[in-house]
């Protein structure tokens, strides 16, 4: 049994109004025992250790509903392209000269940057998601994997036998910590036929699908050549809404298309950073929002961002639609909720997300008490607006410490980017070889 006292301001994201600038949480193992003022703590509870941080704000850890964290390897490596060449003459071909072990060393490095920037569970769509799965383990995050998949491939039905096999070891592993969604990457890379079988594995184990949808007017275009109708229209026609399904982008939609989504209860998974640096557009977020679909925060990979930063992504989400819609578009607690409860909402946790008593001890603290933080008019504005990924201080996951001022403790940072540099620049020679 661990218990750990953690006094600080505390923003529990349960409320738009709930704020503890003086305040304590107790966690007892994995778990929320209390929150509240200063002084609140249970009758009984005695800590094994007390964290003062009178200067950190203590929120719910950030939950990135969509990357392909291997990606850090190509970081730098195909920038200032349209998606379709992007993908097509520089992406695709690196990642073809990929091993299981790069990805697994290039998942650790996003696992890095994750904690080191307060990003405590991720939704992650990539290849050789066993060695993903055990970086995951190993870092102590919290994570739902998808197994990438082509259907159009000549690996296709290869990569959904590994997704299901992915199902049957890792789903519910660590604790609960690791579970399983299936990975079809795009409708313009999925025939119906193959799309349809992923559907029928995903119902028979139980799992849902995160898939890209929209994400660029090309997508479009050759949806309604080939089909007449938009992607959306076409997903909802094959019968593959209709369970847990998390569609990432979403930029190009049509009024049906959102109320599709709406009746089918897809979440969308926002890419703000990731859609304006491939020029993708600006998906519609004030109005999916509206019209009561749930929408989180995601960074994508680092080859198209270029890097995993929640903060970064809150920033420019909130400045898009406001430049899109008017000032008070997607105002700062609504980002925040973004990144937080309604991360927890689009992954299936129903006990991640806030603080509060019950709910796991997935947590983070920023340092407040740096010049860009003063004066301090509103909490949740500083966060959205100012904060940056090295204000964090401390990360924390079912009730472990991984990151303790401001120092990994489940990662060797210095080993991970060695390997990572080494890895990379093999597969660049190999490339320039040719």
């Amino acid at each position: 049994m661990s218990k750990i006292l953690i006094r600080a301001m505390i923003l529990p994201m349960t409320g738009v109004d709930d704020f503890f600038p003086q305040g304590e949480i107790c966690i007892e193992d994995d778990l929320i025992v209390s929150v509240g003022e200063k002084g609140s703590s249970p009758d009984g509870f005695v800590p094994d250790r007390i964290l003062e941080l009178p200067n950190d704000v203590v929120m719910p850890g950030l939950i990135n509903t969509h990357t392909h964290a291997a990606m850090t390897l190509l970081r730098g490596y195909a920038d200032d392209l349209p998606l379709m060449p992007w993908l097509n003459e520089k992406v695709w071909p690196f990642e073809d000269k990929l091993t299981d072990e790069d990805i697994y060393w290039g998942t650790l490095l996003a696992l890095c940057e994750m904690i080191r920037s307060g990003t405590t569970t991720m939704l992650d769509m990539y290849a050789s998601m066993e060695r993903v799965a055990e970086a995951v383990l190993q870092a102590g995050t919290r994570a739902v994997l998808s197994r990438g998949l082509i259907g159009n491939g000549p690996n296709g039905d290869n990569a959904l036998q590994e997704n299901i096999g992915l199902v049957r070891q890792y789903h519910g592993a660590g604790n609960g910590r690791v579970s399983i969604m299936f990975g079809p990457h795009a409708p313009y890379t999925c025939s119906a036929e193959y799309l349809k079988k992923v559907k029928a594995e995903a119902d028979r184990l139980n799992v849902g699908i995160h898939i890209h949808v929209a994400e660029t007017q090309d997508e479009v275009n050759i949806l309604k050549e080939q089909y007449g109708k938009t992607p959306v229209q076409w997903l909802d026609e094959l019968g593959l809404f209709g369970g847990h399904v998390v569609a990432a982008h979403c930029v190009h939609l049509t009024q049906q298309d959102i109320e599709i989504l709406h009746r089918q209860n897809v979440c969308v998974a926002h890419n703000a950073e990731s859609n304006m640096k491939l020029s993708s557009g600006t998906a519609p977020i004030t109005e999916l929002r509206s019209q009561g679909v749930v929408v989180g925060l995601g960074t994508d990979g680092a080859s198209s961002n270029n890097n995993l930063d929640l903060f970064g992504e809150m920033r420019s989400a909130s400045f898009q639609q406001k430049l899109k819609v008017n000032p008070t578009a997607l105002p700062a607690y609504e980002v925040l909720e973004m990144a937080t409860v309604g991360g927890a909402q689009i992954l299936g946790f129903e006990n991640v997300g806030v603080l509060a008593p019950g709910f796991k001890a997935d947590l983070i603290t920023i340092d407040m008490d740096q010049a860009h933080f003063y004066p301090r008019f509103s909490i949740p504005a500083h966060l959205v607006y100012s904060a940056h990924a090295g204000d964090v201080r401390t990360v924390m996951v079912d009730g472990k410490l991984l990151m303790e001022e401001r120092k990994l403790l489940t990662l060797d940072l210095s080993k991970i980017c060695q390997e990572a540099e080494m890895r990379a620049k093999r597969i660049e020679l190999e490339l320039n070889v040719k």
